[in-house]
Protein backbone atom coordinates (compact mmCIF):
# COMPACT_ATOMS: atom_id res chain seq x y z
CA UNK A 1 0.00 0.00 0.00
CA UNK A 2 1.36 3.36 -1.26
CA UNK A 3 0.70 6.05 1.60
CA UNK A 4 1.73 9.23 1.06
CA UNK A 5 1.70 11.62 4.59
CA UNK A 6 1.04 15.74 4.49
CA UNK A 7 3.19 16.93 7.22
CA UNK A 8 3.47 20.69 8.84
CA UNK A 9 7.50 20.06 9.91
CA UNK A 10 10.52 18.37 8.16
CA UNK A 11 11.44 15.22 10.20
CA UNK A 12 15.09 14.65 11.27
CA UNK A 13 15.95 12.39 8.12
CA UNK A 14 15.32 15.41 5.89
CA UNK A 15 18.15 17.58 7.69
CA UNK A 16 20.82 15.46 5.67
CA UNK A 17 18.88 15.70 2.84
CA UNK A 18 17.55 19.13 2.52
CA UNK A 19 20.32 20.39 4.33
CA UNK A 20 18.14 21.79 7.16
CA UNK A 21 17.95 22.25 10.16
CA UNK A 22 15.46 20.49 12.34
CA UNK A 23 13.94 21.40 15.63
CA UNK A 24 13.03 19.21 18.49
CA UNK A 25 9.44 19.46 17.61
CA UNK A 26 6.66 16.87 15.92
CA UNK A 27 9.02 14.02 18.10
CA UNK A 28 5.31 12.07 18.56
CA UNK A 29 5.10 11.70 14.33
CA UNK A 30 8.51 11.02 13.87
CA UNK A 31 7.63 7.49 16.61
CA UNK A 32 4.89 7.12 14.11
CA UNK A 33 6.62 7.04 10.91
CA UNK A 34 8.98 5.17 12.36
CA UNK A 35 6.52 2.41 13.07
CA UNK A 36 5.04 2.50 10.02
CA UNK A 37 8.01 2.20 7.80
CA UNK A 38 8.50 -1.52 9.80
CA UNK A 39 5.54 -2.98 7.84
CA UNK A 40 6.57 -4.98 4.49
CA UNK A 41 3.55 -3.88 2.55
CA UNK A 42 3.62 0.13 3.52
CA UNK A 43 5.49 2.10 1.25
CA UNK A 44 6.12 6.14 2.87
CA UNK A 45 6.32 9.01 1.51
CA UNK A 46 6.44 12.22 3.34
CA UNK A 47 5.57 15.86 1.48
CA UNK A 48 6.20 18.69 4.07
CA UNK A 49 6.40 22.58 3.41
CA UNK A 50 9.42 24.28 2.33
CA UNK A 51 10.42 27.73 1.75
CA UNK A 52 11.15 28.04 -2.24
CA UNK A 53 9.04 27.82 -5.13
CA UNK A 54 9.55 24.20 -6.28
CA UNK A 55 8.88 20.72 -5.59
CA UNK A 56 11.76 19.39 -4.64
CA UNK A 57 11.98 15.27 -4.11
CA UNK A 58 14.83 13.19 -1.95
CA UNK A 59 14.67 9.77 -1.03
CA UNK A 60 15.79 8.56 2.13
CA UNK A 61 16.43 5.03 3.62
CA UNK A 62 12.95 3.77 3.39
CA UNK A 63 10.66 6.79 2.62
CA UNK A 64 10.69 9.24 -0.61
CA UNK A 65 10.79 12.83 0.42
CA UNK A 66 8.54 15.99 -1.37
CA UNK A 67 9.26 19.64 -0.40
CA UNK A 68 6.77 21.48 -1.59
CA UNK A 69 6.31 25.82 -1.37
CA UNK A 70 5.50 27.44 2.29
CA UNK A 71 3.13 30.15 1.25
CA UNK A 72 2.41 32.98 3.89
CA UNK A 73 -1.61 32.75 4.93
CA UNK A 74 -1.85 36.15 3.07
CA UNK A 75 -0.80 35.07 -0.57
CA UNK A 76 -3.07 31.51 -0.26
CA UNK A 77 -5.85 31.11 -3.07
CA UNK A 78 -7.57 28.00 -3.86
CA UNK A 79 -5.64 26.92 -6.90
CA UNK A 80 -1.99 28.35 -5.79
CA UNK A 81 -0.66 25.18 -4.66
CA UNK A 82 -2.73 23.10 -7.31
CA UNK A 83 0.27 22.23 -9.88
CA UNK A 84 2.49 21.82 -7.08
CA UNK A 85 0.39 18.64 -5.30
CA UNK A 86 -0.89 17.63 -8.48
CA UNK A 87 2.54 16.46 -9.52
CA UNK A 88 3.95 14.71 -5.95
CA UNK A 89 0.04 12.87 -6.50
CA UNK A 90 1.32 11.84 -9.96
CA UNK A 91 4.66 10.85 -9.00
CA UNK A 92 3.89 8.61 -5.75
CA UNK A 93 0.38 7.26 -7.44
CA UNK A 94 -0.76 6.96 -3.77
CA UNK A 95 -3.67 4.17 -2.45
CA UNK A 96 -4.39 6.81 0.22
CA UNK A 97 -2.87 10.67 1.34
CA UNK A 98 -3.17 10.98 5.15
CA UNK A 99 -3.12 14.47 6.11
CA UNK A 100 -1.50 16.13 9.82
CA UNK A 101 -3.38 18.81 10.71
CA UNK A 102 -6.07 20.99 9.50
CA UNK A 103 -5.56 24.59 10.14
CA UNK A 104 -2.68 25.12 7.24
CA UNK A 105 -3.85 26.33 3.76
CA UNK A 106 -1.86 23.08 2.37
CA UNK A 107 -4.23 20.71 3.99
CA UNK A 108 -7.01 22.22 2.40
CA UNK A 109 -5.64 22.49 -0.82
CA UNK A 110 -4.12 18.62 -1.04
CA UNK A 111 -7.62 17.61 0.22
CA UNK A 112 -9.12 19.63 -2.57
CA UNK A 113 -6.50 18.15 -5.30
CA UNK A 114 -7.05 14.17 -3.92
CA UNK A 115 -11.26 15.42 -4.63
CA UNK A 116 -10.62 16.62 -8.15
CA UNK A 117 -8.34 13.37 -8.51
CA UNK A 118 -10.24 10.91 -7.61
CA UNK A 119 -7.68 10.24 -4.26
CA UNK A 120 -8.85 8.89 -1.40
CA UNK A 121 -7.45 11.23 2.03
CA UNK A 122 -8.20 11.23 5.29
CA UNK A 123 -7.52 14.30 7.78
CA UNK A 124 -5.86 13.51 11.50
CA UNK A 125 -7.10 16.52 13.85
CA UNK A 126 -4.29 18.50 15.97
CA UNK A 127 -5.41 20.85 17.70
CA UNK A 128 -8.62 22.71 16.41
CA UNK A 129 -7.88 26.52 15.77
CA UNK A 130 -11.73 26.99 15.14
CA UNK A 131 -12.56 26.45 19.59
CA UNK A 132 -8.95 27.54 19.94
CA UNK A 133 -9.57 31.14 18.43
CA UNK A 134 -12.47 31.42 21.12
CA UNK A 135 -10.20 30.86 24.36
CA UNK A 136 -7.32 33.25 23.48
CA UNK A 137 -8.34 35.76 25.68
CA UNK A 138 -8.30 33.35 28.47
CA UNK A 139 -9.74 36.08 31.31
CA UNK A 140 -6.65 38.35 30.61
CA UNK A 141 -7.23 41.99 31.06
CA UNK A 142 -8.33 44.56 28.69
CA UNK A 143 -5.04 46.19 28.16
CA UNK A 144 -3.03 42.60 27.94
CA UNK A 145 -5.38 41.74 24.55
CA UNK A 146 -4.92 45.06 23.60
CA UNK A 147 -1.70 46.45 23.88
CA UNK A 148 1.51 45.75 21.65
CA UNK A 149 5.49 46.01 22.07
CA UNK A 150 7.68 46.64 19.38
CA UNK A 151 7.78 42.96 18.11
CA UNK A 152 3.83 43.13 18.48
CA UNK A 153 3.70 45.93 16.15
CA UNK A 154 6.06 44.52 13.92
CA UNK A 155 4.76 41.07 13.20
CA UNK A 156 1.35 41.85 14.28
CA UNK A 157 1.31 39.14 16.86
CA UNK A 158 -0.71 40.75 19.87
CA UNK A 159 -2.84 38.77 21.36
CA UNK A 160 -6.15 40.67 20.04
CA UNK A 161 -4.38 39.51 16.26
CA UNK A 162 -3.46 35.98 17.24
CA UNK A 163 -7.04 35.60 17.53
CA UNK A 164 -7.84 37.56 14.55
CA UNK A 165 -5.10 34.99 12.39
CA UNK A 166 -6.33 31.67 14.88
CA UNK A 167 -10.03 33.02 12.85
CA UNK A 168 -8.70 33.14 9.39
CA UNK A 169 -7.34 29.63 10.23
CA UNK A 170 -10.19 28.30 11.06
CA UNK A 171 -12.31 29.21 7.87
CA UNK A 172 -9.52 26.73 6.21
CA UNK A 173 -10.17 23.86 8.67
CA UNK A 174 -14.20 24.57 8.47
CA UNK A 175 -13.86 24.25 4.93
CA UNK A 176 -11.38 21.23 5.01
CA UNK A 177 -13.83 19.61 7.14
CA UNK A 178 -16.94 20.18 5.32
CA UNK A 179 -14.75 18.64 2.10
CA UNK A 180 -13.00 15.87 3.35
CA UNK A 181 -14.99 11.76 4.06
CA UNK A 182 -13.00 10.66 6.45
CA UNK A 183 -11.09 11.82 9.59
CA UNK A 184 -8.96 10.52 12.58
CA UNK A 185 -9.33 11.86 15.88
CA UNK A 186 -8.99 10.40 19.44
CA UNK A 187 -11.51 12.70 22.02
CA UNK A 188 -14.80 13.33 22.75
CA UNK A 189 -14.14 16.96 22.10
CA UNK A 190 -12.60 16.57 18.88
CA UNK A 191 -15.42 14.07 17.35
CA UNK A 192 -18.45 16.40 18.36
CA UNK A 193 -17.01 19.38 16.54
CA UNK A 194 -16.40 17.43 13.71
CA UNK A 195 -19.16 15.49 13.26
CA UNK A 196 -21.00 19.03 13.67
CA UNK A 197 -19.31 20.22 11.19
CA UNK A 198 -19.62 17.82 8.46
CA UNK A 199 -22.61 14.65 9.54
CA UNK A 200 -21.14 12.83 6.58
CA UNK A 201 -17.69 12.60 7.60
CA UNK A 202 -16.43 8.98 8.84
CA UNK A 203 -14.75 9.68 12.29
CA UNK A 204 -12.12 6.61 13.06
CA UNK A 205 -10.20 6.84 16.75
CA UNK A 206 -6.88 6.11 16.74
CA UNK A 207 -4.25 7.39 20.18
CA UNK A 208 -1.18 9.16 19.18
CA UNK A 209 2.43 7.59 20.64
CA UNK A 210 4.62 9.79 21.96
CA UNK A 211 8.22 10.21 21.96
CA UNK A 212 10.82 7.62 22.17
CA UNK A 213 12.63 8.75 25.28
CA UNK A 214 9.12 8.25 27.00
CA UNK A 215 9.30 4.77 26.76
CA UNK A 216 13.01 4.11 27.17
CA UNK A 217 13.72 6.00 30.33
CA UNK A 218 13.14 4.79 33.92
CA UNK A 219 9.81 6.23 35.24
CA UNK A 220 9.23 9.04 38.18
CA UNK A 221 10.48 7.97 41.70
CA UNK A 222 8.98 9.70 44.96
CA UNK A 223 12.31 9.70 46.33
CA UNK A 224 14.58 11.22 43.81
CA UNK A 225 12.28 14.05 42.74
CA UNK A 226 12.89 17.58 43.59
CA UNK A 227 10.46 18.28 46.94
CA UNK A 228 7.82 20.81 45.55
CA UNK A 229 8.64 21.30 42.23
CA UNK A 230 5.81 22.13 39.56
CA UNK A 231 6.54 21.67 36.08
CA UNK A 232 4.88 23.51 32.94
CA UNK A 233 5.91 22.38 29.34
CA UNK A 234 5.37 26.08 27.62
CA UNK A 235 3.66 29.37 28.44
CA UNK A 236 4.26 30.74 25.14
CA UNK A 237 0.90 31.66 24.85
CA UNK A 238 -2.30 33.08 26.27
CA UNK A 239 -3.99 29.65 25.78
CA UNK A 240 -1.44 27.92 27.70
CA UNK A 241 -2.12 29.42 31.23
CA UNK A 242 1.19 30.88 32.50
CA UNK A 243 -0.73 33.70 34.21
CA UNK A 244 -2.97 31.34 36.00
CA UNK A 245 -0.23 29.26 37.23
CA UNK A 246 1.38 32.14 38.37
CA UNK A 247 -1.64 33.46 40.29
CA UNK A 248 -1.71 29.68 42.13
CA UNK A 249 1.98 29.53 42.93
CA UNK A 250 1.17 32.64 44.98
CA UNK A 251 -1.29 30.54 47.01
CA UNK A 252 0.92 27.85 47.06
CA UNK A 253 3.76 29.60 48.74
CA UNK A 254 1.63 30.41 51.59
CA UNK A 255 2.18 26.73 52.50
CA UNK A 256 5.17 25.57 51.01
CA UNK A 257 7.58 29.22 50.81
CA UNK A 258 10.24 26.98 48.89
CA UNK A 259 8.03 25.36 45.95
CA UNK A 260 9.17 26.50 42.58
CA UNK A 261 7.61 26.54 38.77
CA UNK A 262 9.74 25.28 35.93
CA UNK A 263 8.14 26.22 32.40
CA UNK A 264 9.34 24.87 29.65
CA UNK A 265 10.59 26.68 26.28
CA UNK A 266 11.99 30.04 25.45
CA UNK A 267 11.62 32.68 28.41
CA UNK A 268 8.69 34.93 27.26
CA UNK A 269 9.60 37.50 30.20
CA UNK A 270 13.45 38.44 29.61
CA UNK A 271 14.38 41.67 28.93
CA UNK A 272 17.20 42.45 30.37
CA UNK A 273 19.46 43.36 26.95
CA UNK A 274 18.29 45.50 23.73
CA UNK A 275 17.60 42.90 21.87
CA UNK A 276 15.38 41.48 24.69
CA UNK A 277 12.67 44.60 24.64
CA UNK A 278 12.42 44.66 20.72
CA UNK A 279 11.40 40.82 20.70
CA UNK A 280 9.32 40.67 23.99
CA UNK A 281 5.73 40.12 23.41
CA UNK A 282 3.25 42.35 25.28
CA UNK A 283 1.62 38.69 27.34
CA UNK A 284 5.17 38.17 27.90
CA UNK A 285 5.39 41.39 29.76
CA UNK A 286 2.39 40.56 31.74
CA UNK A 287 3.77 37.64 32.98
CA UNK A 288 7.02 39.54 34.20
CA UNK A 289 4.69 42.04 35.82
CA UNK A 290 3.11 39.71 37.38
CA UNK A 291 5.92 37.45 38.71
CA UNK A 292 7.30 40.77 40.04
CA UNK A 293 4.08 42.17 41.92
CA UNK A 294 3.73 38.43 43.77
CA UNK A 295 7.07 38.67 44.37
CA UNK A 296 8.09 35.37 42.74
CA UNK A 297 11.34 36.48 40.51
CA UNK A 298 13.53 33.30 42.91
CA UNK A 299 10.34 31.30 42.15
CA UNK A 300 9.70 31.20 38.59
CA UNK A 301 12.03 29.60 36.09
CA UNK A 302 12.21 29.51 32.35
CA UNK A 303 13.86 26.26 31.48
CA UNK A 304 15.04 27.71 27.92
CA UNK A 305 13.86 25.15 24.69
CA UNK A 306 14.86 21.54 25.79
CA UNK A 307 15.66 18.48 23.82
CA UNK A 308 13.83 15.32 24.07
CA UNK A 309 15.79 13.75 26.89
CA UNK A 310 16.34 17.44 28.93
CA UNK A 311 12.23 17.34 29.01
CA UNK A 312 12.15 13.82 29.56
CA UNK A 313 14.70 14.75 32.80
CA UNK A 314 12.88 17.54 33.59
CA UNK A 315 9.70 15.64 34.06
CA UNK A 316 11.21 13.18 36.31
CA UNK A 317 12.90 15.39 38.32
CA UNK A 318 9.67 17.33 39.39
CA UNK A 319 6.99 16.72 42.51
CA UNK A 320 3.94 17.75 40.10
CA UNK A 321 3.01 18.26 36.27
CA UNK A 322 0.63 21.14 35.17
CA UNK A 323 -0.94 21.66 32.13
CA UNK A 324 -3.16 25.01 33.18
CA UNK A 325 -4.53 25.58 29.88
CA UNK A 326 -7.74 27.07 28.73
CA UNK A 327 -8.15 24.65 25.66
CA UNK A 328 -6.34 21.47 24.44
CA UNK A 329 -7.31 18.52 22.43
CA UNK A 330 -5.01 15.60 23.64
CA UNK A 331 -2.31 17.53 24.96
CA UNK A 332 1.27 15.40 24.11
CA UNK A 333 2.90 16.71 27.28
CA UNK A 334 -0.04 15.63 29.73
CA UNK A 335 0.71 11.85 27.85
CA UNK A 336 4.10 12.03 28.71
CA UNK A 337 4.20 13.24 32.21
CA UNK A 338 1.46 10.22 32.94
CA UNK A 339 3.62 7.86 31.10
CA UNK A 340 6.41 8.56 33.20
CA UNK A 341 4.33 8.37 36.09
CA UNK A 342 4.84 12.31 37.21
CA UNK A 343 1.41 13.08 39.34
CA UNK A 344 -0.03 15.45 36.99
CA UNK A 345 -3.14 18.24 37.26
CA UNK A 346 -5.08 19.77 34.63
CA UNK A 347 -7.49 22.09 33.52
CA UNK A 348 -11.03 19.95 32.65
CA UNK A 349 -11.10 21.64 28.89
CA UNK A 350 -11.40 20.10 25.60
CA UNK A 351 -10.07 16.56 24.96
CA UNK A 352 -8.34 16.62 28.70
CA UNK A 353 -10.84 14.70 30.65
CA UNK A 354 -10.55 11.55 28.01
CA UNK A 355 -6.71 11.09 28.99
CA UNK A 356 -7.09 11.72 32.41
CA UNK A 357 -9.87 10.38 34.83
CA UNK A 358 -10.10 12.90 37.62
CA UNK A 359 -9.44 11.61 41.23
CA UNK A 360 -7.95 8.66 40.09
CA UNK A 361 -5.06 9.44 37.81
CA UNK A 362 -4.79 12.98 38.71
CA UNK A 363 -6.56 15.93 39.35
CA UNK A 364 -8.78 17.95 36.64
CA UNK A 365 -10.07 21.37 38.05
CA UNK A 366 -11.98 24.36 36.46
CA UNK A 367 -9.71 26.24 34.20
CA UNK A 368 -10.30 29.74 35.54
CA UNK A 369 -10.13 29.03 38.81
CA UNK A 370 -6.45 29.14 39.82
CA UNK A 371 -7.31 28.93 43.60
CA UNK A 372 -8.65 25.81 43.17
CA UNK A 373 -5.15 24.85 41.08
CA UNK A 374 -3.03 25.79 43.73
CA UNK A 375 -5.62 23.48 46.30
CA UNK A 376 -4.83 20.38 44.59
CA UNK A 377 -0.77 21.23 44.80
CA UNK A 378 -0.88 21.18 47.68
CA UNK A 379 -3.19 18.12 48.49
CA UNK A 380 -0.31 16.24 46.21
CA UNK A 381 2.83 17.86 48.08
CA UNK A 382 1.35 16.83 51.21
CA UNK A 383 0.04 13.29 50.81
CA UNK A 384 2.62 10.83 49.72
CA UNK A 385 0.15 7.94 49.33
CA UNK A 386 -2.04 10.25 47.00
CA UNK A 387 1.05 10.95 44.86
CA UNK A 388 2.29 7.46 44.45
CA UNK A 389 -1.78 6.37 43.59
CA UNK A 390 -1.67 9.02 41.12
CA UNK A 391 1.55 7.92 39.95
CA UNK A 392 0.57 4.51 39.47
CA UNK A 393 -2.90 4.78 38.09
CA UNK A 394 -1.90 7.52 35.34
CA UNK A 395 0.97 5.36 33.76
CA UNK A 396 -1.01 2.59 33.59
CA UNK A 397 -3.46 4.50 31.69
CA UNK A 398 -0.78 5.88 29.41
CA UNK A 399 0.61 2.77 28.54
CA UNK A 400 -2.75 1.64 27.06
CA UNK A 401 -3.39 5.32 25.52
CA UNK A 402 -0.01 5.95 24.25
CA UNK A 403 0.49 2.01 23.21
CA UNK A 404 2.98 2.45 19.91
CA UNK A 405 2.31 -1.41 18.79
CA UNK A 406 -1.84 -1.16 19.24
CA UNK A 407 -1.71 2.89 17.73
CA UNK A 408 0.05 1.64 14.68
CA UNK A 409 -2.10 -1.28 13.99
CA UNK A 410 -5.34 0.38 15.25
CA UNK A 411 -3.78 3.02 11.91
CA UNK A 412 -3.08 0.67 9.30
CA UNK A 413 -6.44 -1.20 10.04
CA UNK A 414 -8.02 2.20 9.40
CA UNK A 415 -6.04 2.54 5.95
CA UNK A 416 -7.20 -0.96 5.05
CA UNK A 417 -10.97 -0.07 5.42
CA UNK A 418 -11.15 3.34 3.53
CA UNK A 419 -8.89 2.00 0.96
CA UNK A 420 -10.77 -1.30 0.32
CA UNK A 421 -14.13 0.67 0.63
Amino acid sequence: MKILLVVNIPLPETSELFNLKVGNSGGWLIGLINSLTSYSNIELNVAFPLKGNKVIKRTGKKINYYSFPQYKNKEYSPNIYDDKFENILKDVKPDLVHVFGTELPHSLAIVNTCNRNGVVSIVSIQGLVSKIHEHFYSDLPKSVIHKSTIRNVIRRDNIKNLKKLYFRLSKNEHELLRRTSYVIGRTTFDKAYVTQVNPNVKYYSCNESLRDAFYEGEQWQIETKENHSIFLSQAHYSIKGAHYMIEALSIVLEKYPDAKVYIGGKDITKSNSLKDKLIITYYGKYIKNMICDFGLTEKVIFTGPLSEQEMYQRYIESHVFVCPSSIENSPNSLGEAMILGVPSIASYVGGIPDMLKDKEDGFLYQHDAPYMLAHYICEIFENRDLALKFSINAREHALKTHDRNENTRSLIEIYNKIVSQ
